[in-house]
């Protein structure tokens, strides 16, 4: 039997989930990158600092002192009554530290949870594009049926009710929110997300709010503070909270992400939780309790450099004739590419091989992002100083060739 008739035989036994899911359009260009010499990546979605060094020399010691076992199924308490203090303290929620929070490994578990725990198989979510890739196929993982609402630069990237409620229907149970965004880093108004409660409690939804950016807010949205869902009114208890340290503390390897619920969700959370992890990483949940409580100079120290960057990359697109929203969270931007006269995936191709630059097509976050790339600016100034140059180059041929 040839191997590949083998190969045949075998994808016939996969489940029906694991044959429809569609790869990562992020991890394609990462694995065309890691072919080639001397490329200088905006796709990766990953800080370029190393973790503080308090959260390190705290998961450091933890090790010499033989901390190497499980700790409680929803995480050290002392990390959770930190997680809890902070959200009170910034967003004056509050949640109880013993029955609805939950330590995860990562965002990524929490959110796989959160699907679980509201879906049957064919109910609806309504999930605004463009977002972060993995958001749809997770709802797919749980059964559900995505129904994507397009939103566009005209309305900031921010979903409107209107076009939420234009799209329930009676199946209809869980609107999904990312915000600050990825790829987009729109951000949430406060009078946007009032709207949007009112049509939540209207249809009686249920929310989960993906909130891992929310310590990367710059410009007007850094003046008016970042949106916590939950603290919406009427919102509370209706929302899954989903939140990290990967991005804000620069912690993407440690794996420690948190969810916060109201108890009778938290609690079949928690039984998903034990049987699926058991615990999060016990040296990661003592470098976040340090990162909680001695790194906030080090947070702020991040988010400024990111700005400097955004406000490079933003200018440096803008002044290369590619009109480029003015991002207020996260860290990426998104060019429209037309200009070029090339598609998104053509326009990261191309680039790609004759810049040695790797972006992401914006059609990747879904339909929405069609004519745009995502640039992430988590990267060092003088590689994106280098990488704009680059790209004004390569824009301001493929402009001159798409007017002959």
């Amino acid at each position: 039997m040839s191997t590949s008739t083998i190969q045949t035989d075998l994808e016939a036994k996969l489940s029906d989930r694991a044959r429809s899911v569609k790869p990562s359009g992020i991890r394609k260009f990462f694995e065309i990158a890691a072919t080639m010499e001397n490329v200088i990546s905006l796709g990766i979605g990953e800080p370029d600092f190393v973790s503080p060094k308090p959260v390190i020399n705290a998961a450091i010691q933890s090790l010499h002192d033989g901390k190497t076992g499980y700790t409680a199924n929803s995480g050290l308490k002392e990390l959770r009554e930190l997680i809890g203090a902070e959200i009170k303290s910034r967003y004056n929620v509050s949640y109880d530290v013993d029955s609805e929070i939950i330590v995860t490994v990562g965002v990524s578990e929490a959110m796989l949870l959160s699907m679980l725990s509201l879906l049957n198989p064919g109910d609806e979510i309504l999930i605004p594009e463009p977002c972060f890739v993995s958001y749809g196929p997770t709802a797919e993982f749980a059964g559900g049926n995505v129904v994507y609402v397009p939103t566009s630069v005209e309305h900031n990237f921010q979903v409107t009710a209107a076009d939420i409620e234009a799209r329930i229907t009676p199946n209809t149970r869980v609107l999904f929110l990312g915000y600050p965004n990825n790829p987009t880093g729109a951000v949430l108004s406060r009078e946007t997300m009032e709207s949007i409660a009112e049509v939540v409690i209207k249809h009686d939804l249920m929310v989960i709010s993906d909130e891992i950016y929310d310590r990367l807010v710059y410009g007007s949205a850094l003046e008016s503070g970042h949106v916590c869902v939950s603290s919406v009114e009427g919102l509370r208890d209706r929302t899954i909270l989903l939140g990290g340290f990967s991005k804000g503390y620069a912690m993407t390897g440690w794996r420690i992400g948190y969810v916060c619920a109201p108890k009778a969700v938290a609690n079949a959370l928690y039984k998903l939780h034990q049987y699926v992890v058991m615990s999060a990483p016990t040296m990661g949940q003592i470098g976040a309790v340090a990162g909680i409580s001695e790194c906030q100079e080090d947070v702020e120290d991040m988010r400024q450099a990111y700005d400097k960057r955004r406000r490079l990359i933003v200018d440096g697109m803008r002044n290369a004739g590619l009109p480029t929203f003015e991002p207020e969270g996260a860290f990426y931007c998104f060019p429209d590419i037309r200009s070029t006269g090339l598609t998104s995936d053509e326009f990261a191709h191309k680039l790609l091989e004759e810049h040695r630059v790797a972006v992401v097509p914006g059609d990747a976050f879904g339909p929405s992002g069609a004519g745009y790339v995502r640039c992430s600016y988590a990267t060092a100034y003088e590689k994106l100083e280098q990488a704009v140059e680059k790209i004004t180059i390569f824009a301001k041929k493929y402009q001159a060739l798409n007017r002959k």
